[in-house]
């Protein structure tokens, strides 16, 4: 039989959505978020889906840090690591971003001129 596969919906409102397959019955799920159990986790089977499981589990507005947040998905009964997801906020990342994004778009132009000069070099273009 297949190990359970937990796949990733969306996060929407607050709540992360997932499909958890090959789980012939309802499964014992549970998220942690710096080692503490998070409340109102729900599995849910999917209609006409044998062995499919809706999770949804809810985004505590505690997790919403600046930095990078994980929340782990495991088995409660066996411990057995399901998944996890990874919050990234706040306004040092944001300026890594924009620093990340000028680099590349630097680097873009740089290469469309060489590019250019190539084709004007070979007589290509």
């Amino acid at each position: 039989m297949a190990e359970p596969t937990l796949t990733r919906t969306r996060i929407r409102a607050g709540l992360w959505e997932g499909v958890l397959s090959h789980a012939p019955v309802e499964p014992a799920v549970e998220a942690l978020w710096q080692e503490t159990p998070l409340a109102g986790v729900a599995v849910t089977a999917i209609p006409g889906r044998a062995g499919e499981w809706a999770v949804t589990i809810p985004i505590p507005a505690s997790a919403l840090n600046d930095g990078v947040q994980t929340i782990l998905i495991r088995d409660r009964i066996s411990g057995e690591k399901l998944g996890h997801f990874t919050l990234v906020a706040g306004v040092p990342l944001e300026d890594d971003l924009r620093a990340e994004i000028d680099l590349l778009r630097a680097e873009l132009d740089m290469l469309k001129r060489a590019f250019r000069r190539h084709c004007v070099e070979t007589g290509a273009g």
